[in-house]
């Protein structure tokens, strides 16, 4: 195995960053620097990691078993150093197998896009092929999440090709990744500050924007009550009912930038 060639400490951080919070006696999240892993199964019994984190943060990190919502570099970037150490299986979507198997590198950021300051610098963020293929496995068809029966994936591509969320139909709690976000990511001020607002997926790396919107109704279809984002704070209740509201009645002008080179216009035509 091999973590990407690009893979380097990201010098970004945020002030919840070193945080953990419970969200439900056996789901909390804990934010390394910018980005949210979740943390599923009851104190001091077997538990399930959603997701790796940022580059060289695996000394914060333990798991029994690992969920990849995706491969970018945030939520990925300390996966080798933590199979090395725990030899446990990985699951993941086949569509982003080829990210995860060193066979292609996700397209670079686009620093052309519409946004703020990280928008405009993320040419540095790694961007190149993981390969764990000795630990990957496939999450079943079905949408059964193993070792989790009550819980289900759910398909939420348009940021990344095999992006998925994970849904408790019990308590409405929906693990989102970057299909949803609480905090806007192309912006310093507010990723530093983690100030909330509910928000598309990041601009610089979102590929797809149709494919996109789809995902977001799948999820506020979900009728979630806890949601736990690949970036900024949970969001609960009534603020998340509403927040879901508005952002889907106003896609276009909140979630999808003005011009990038994946963003495409009512002809059909790029920027």
């Amino acid at each position: 195995m091999h973590q990407s060639e690009d893979n380097k400490l990201v010098p970004m951080t945020s002030i919840d960053s070193g945080k953990l919070r419970e969200v439900a006696p056996d789901v909390a999240y804990y934010t390394n620097q910018i980005v949210n892993l979740a943390m599923i199964g009851r104190p001091g019994a077997d538990w399930v990691l959603v997701d790796a984190g940022m580059p060289k943060s695996a000394a914060e990190i333990i798991a029994a078993a690992i969920l990849l919502t995706h491969g970018h570099f945030d939520h990925i970037g300390s996966i080798v150093e933590l199979l090395v150490k725990w030899p446990v299986p990985v699951y993941a979507h086949p569509l982003e197998f080829p990210f995860l198997t060193g066979e292609r590198d996700y397209p670079e950021p686009d620093t052309t896009v519409e946004g703020g300051v990280l928008a405009k610098i993320s040419a540095i963020y790694p961007h190149q092929a993981t390969d764990i293929r000795e630990a990957l496995q496939a999450l079943p068809p079905d949408g059964r999440v193993p070792g989790l029966p009550d819980w289900q994936w759910v398909h939420v591509p348009g940021h990344a090709p095999g992006q998925v969320a994970f849904f408790r139909d019990q308590d409405r709690l929906l693990i989102s990744a970057d299909a949803l976000i609480t905090v806007r990511q192309d912006s310093l001020y507010r990723v530093l500050l983690q100030k909330q607002e509910l928000c598309g997926p990041p601009v610089y790396l979102t590929t797809d924007w149709p494919a996109a919107h789809a995902s977001a109704e799948k999820l506020a279809a979900l009728r979630p009550q806890t949601l736990v984002t690949g970036h900024g704070p949970a969001m609960q209740g009534e603020e998340l009912r509403a927040g879901l509201q508005h952002l889907l009645a106003h896609w276009q002008q909140e979630a999808v930038p003005d011009h990038g080179k994946w963003v495409k216009h009512q002809d059909g035509s790029n920027e």
